[in-house]
């Protein structure tokens, strides 16, 4: 993903505003899906460290739709 990211000239997480919830790249359709996934684990993290692995986990599996319409999503709000 940091590959297609990068490939694709996308604009590092440290130049977004981090005040701006239209700014952000990884809107709802990304967080909702990774909300929904940790939602469903059999069982939850009991510390941070596990917490960090179930994320990165939920991450690499997500599918690249949701990606893809957070992507179509943020350049929609580019061109009004």
């Amino acid at each position: 993903m940091r590959n297609w990211l990068k490939a694709n000239r996308f604009i590092d997480k440290n130049e977004w505003s981090p005040g701006s919830p239209a700014l952000n790249p990884l809107d709802c359709h990304v967080w909702g899906a990774m909300l929904e996934k940790y939602h469903k684990l059999q069982s939850k993290p009991k510390t941070t460290d596990e917490l960090k692995v179930a994320l990165q986990t939920i991450w690499e599996e997500l599918p690249q739709e949701h990606v893809n319409k957070a992507v179509a999503n943020f350049s929609k709000g580019l061109t009004v």
